[in-house]
């Protein structure tokens, strides 16, 4: 399939997990990607792996918690390619903590990249996506849909990217432009390897109920449903998330 034929997309959180996924599944499909990450040799290496499929592919570093990095991040996007067709936001951070031992500076931090990251490239993005009539796609989590133990910031801030992404497609439907989120869980990514911190007395009866009903899967099957709502087959799907868990929630 050669569905981004002429695309440009823009994908944050690029250098790893299922932001690298993603920019590997749309190279693939003959996308031009610009690729954003705060890890600059790692979302290089992502470009490097990109143009040898023989995409034409741009890495840059930026901290989606940081206003001026993504206008300026955005911008260059859009320098470089003339246009911008669809944004596929990736880029979060996951912290487990008993909820009443967790320090303020932990929760805002997350709070800035995943929820006010989210509102900063997806603002930044917009108006060049109405001009394109181009589209939208951010990661939530099933952690947004059912409780996640000992990750309630985490599930505060993708509650956000979700109900963001609703709001988002209802204002800007009628002016041509796509907004869909996808809501992953049991992915096997860098992040998530390891339990990501889980408290060393945490009961895993309570951690275990967020495993999917087969296996835990690689960030490839997110990056194929991402690539599927940024594409053209999703022409007439707006305004919905959809789940990449197992079953999990079912």
């Amino acid at each position: 399939m050669r569905r981004f034929e002429d695309r440009a997309v823009l994908i944050t959180g690029a250098a790893s997990g299922i932001g690298q996924a993603t920019a590997l599944r749309i190279a693939e499909e003959g996308g031009r990607i610009f690729c954003l990450d705060v890890q600059a040799e790692a979302v290089e290496a992502t470009a490097k792996q990109a143009r040898e499929l023989g995409a034409e592919a741009v890495a840059m570093e930026c901290d989606v918690s940081d206003e001026g990095a993504v206008d300026r991040a955005v911008a260059a996007c859009v320098e470089r390619f003339g246009k911008l067709d669809a944004l596929a936001h990736v880029a979060g951070i996951l912290r487990f903590s008993h909820t009443h031992e967790m320090d303020t500076d932990t929760w805002r931090r997350i709070q800035s990249i995943n929820t006010d990251g989210t509102f900063f490239v997806c603002r930044a993005a917009l108006p060049h996506l109405v001009a394109s009539k181009g589209n939208i796609v951010n990661v939530s989590s099933v952690a947004a849909k059912a409780g996640l133990a000992y990750g309630a910031c985490y599930a505060a801030s993708k509650g956000a990217v979700l109900a963001f992404t609703k709001a988002l497609a209802v204002e800007y439907g009628k002016e041509g432009v796509r907004v869909n989120s996808v809501c992953p869980g049991s992915i096997k990514t860098p992040m998530t390897r390891g339990g990501a911190g889980l408290p060393k007395d945490a009961d895993m009866k309570l951690v275990l109920r967020q495993m999917a009903l087969d296996q835990p899967r690689g960030p490839e099957t997110v990056a194929s449903v991402i690539a599927f709502l940024a594409s053209d087959d999703a022409a007439h799907v707006n305004g919905v998330d959809i789940l990449i868990d197992g079953g999990t929630l079912a």
